[in-house]
């Protein structure tokens, strides 16, 4: 099967889901939870303000590598805490604009990968299910196992990945359902 056959469905896919986030992330805003506010946050603002953290993500306490853990000052620095990842931004209102393009070519990479998968595992003709079946489970893993690994190596509390992965299941979805719509005949 030629992939050109496959680039409606890539590009409605990609812009579906894209709606759909846009659903979860301004109607239903469960994603709330997933930051909170630190008790004296002018305090902490003050203080990182004060050294000028390029942006970047930083670790504390930090080591540049696993044999400092057994230095006594580290030990008691990781006792003592806070242990953190922090990551700095740049200064200034959040560029909505240019984060909400990178999540559509991101969106758009994720449906493009799977139609490749699918051109290359279901034929034209295939009953719908099995579409949705194949395209729906590589896409919610696309949009989902990176949510696991934030929490394994990143301390994300799993609430945060839990919601991250519900929303997979619905981009997995989405995903499916257009590919299942728009396969072609064969």
């Amino acid at each position: 099967m030629p992939f050109g056959s496959l680039w409606l469905p890539v590009v409605v896919s990609a812009v579906a889901v894209f709606v759909v986030s846009s659903i979860v992330h301004m109607v239903l805003k469960y994603h709330r939870a997933d930051y909170k506010r630190l008790p004296d946050e002018d305090f902490v603002a003050a203080a990182l303000r004060k050294d000028k953290p390029a942006p970047g993500v930083y670790f504390i306490p930090h080591c540049l590598d696993m044999s400092q853990l057994k230095d006594p000052a580290i030990q008691k620095k990781f006792e003592d805490g806070p242990v953190a990842i922090l990551t700095v931004r740049p200064n200034g209102r959040p560029a909505m604009g240019k984060n909400l393009v990178q999540w559509f070519l991101l969106c758009f990479l994720v449906s493009f990968v799977t139609g490749y998968i699918a051109r290359h595992t279901i034929a034209a003709g295939t009953d719908g299910l099995t579409v949705l079946r194949i395209t729906g489970t590589v896409a919610f893993g696309f949009y989902g196992f990176g949510y696991l690994q934030d929490s394994i190596w990143k301390a994300v509390p799993w609430s945060n990945s839990l919601r991250g992965v519900l929303d997979a299941v619905l981009y997995g979805l989405t995903t499916g359902l257009v590919f299942r719509l728009l396969w072609p005949a064969a």
